[in-house]
């Protein structure tokens, strides 16, 4: 079975050590990157080998884990993150998944809500997407229109979105495929979605979907709460 690659980002020896421990007796993880700060992980983009997955600190010297984040989303390369961390802040968190966090975990959790992450996040492409929006619903980005406002998108913009929220997690690559399109094609409907309603990632694309009821699976459950 092929090994889920890790990058683990934090200014601690110790906790680097016993995450790397712990992570490839818990599952079948190995870690190929450590980092002691953001700045050296930042230095070291791009990456040719790039792990399925980054863990990365929020609190660290120099420059925190939303900064770091927040610099991914000018990168044309994505990154899967999850935020590990032992602030539980609700503003840090609303920025953190605002800013393309895949997923969110205290620094108390155990090892089997670590392992459910991970396995999420490669699986799916986000821990939990109604705990996004559950963390997410308060912050001022996402809240100053109402889900009642009307969204203008085109067919194939919609068809765009629709695959962005599929639980498949699929590359703009894969997407252009099945929609018969470039790649070139594809990153413009992005670009036009980005500029027009000021969303930055795709976490954003997910959230403003939900917020505005347009693709599955946010259809389907119109009655659901968060």
């Amino acid at each position: 079975m092929q090994k889920t690659t890790i990058g683990i980002i934090d200014d601690h020896l110790i906790v680097r050590q016993g995450l790397k421990e712990l992570l490839e007796k818990i599952s079948n993880f190995k870690v190929t990157h450590e980092f002691e700060n953001g700045i050296a992980f930042l230095a070291a983009l791009p990456f040719e080998d790039a792990p399925d997955l980054f863990i990365l600190d929020y609190s660290m010297p120099g420059i925190s884990g939303i900064e770091v984040l927040q610099a991914l989303e000018k990168m044309p390369q994505e990154y899967k993150v999850l935020l590990l961390t032992q602030h539980f802040d609700e503003q840090i968190i609303a920025a953190a998944y605002h800013h393309g966090a895949r997923g969110f975990l205290h620094k108390n959790c155990t090892a089997h809500d670590l392992k459910f992450a991970i396995d999420n996040i490669i699986q799916i492409g986000y821990n939990n997407i109604s705990e996004i929006l559950k963390r997410i619903k308060n912050y001022e980005s996402f809240t100053s229109s109402s889900r009642e406002n009307q969204v203008a998108l085109s067919e194939r913009e919609l068809e765009f979105l629709t695959l962005v929220c599929d639980a498949k997690e699929m590359t703009y690559d894969q997407m252009a495929l099945l929609m018969g399109l470039s790649v070139k094609t594809v990153e413009t409907y992005r670009a036009a979605l980005f500029d027009r309603y000021n969303i930055k990632s795709k976490v954003g694309l997910v959230l403003f979907s939900y917020q505005h009821r347009l693709t599955v699976p946010f259809l389907q459950n119109q009655n659901e709460t968060f």
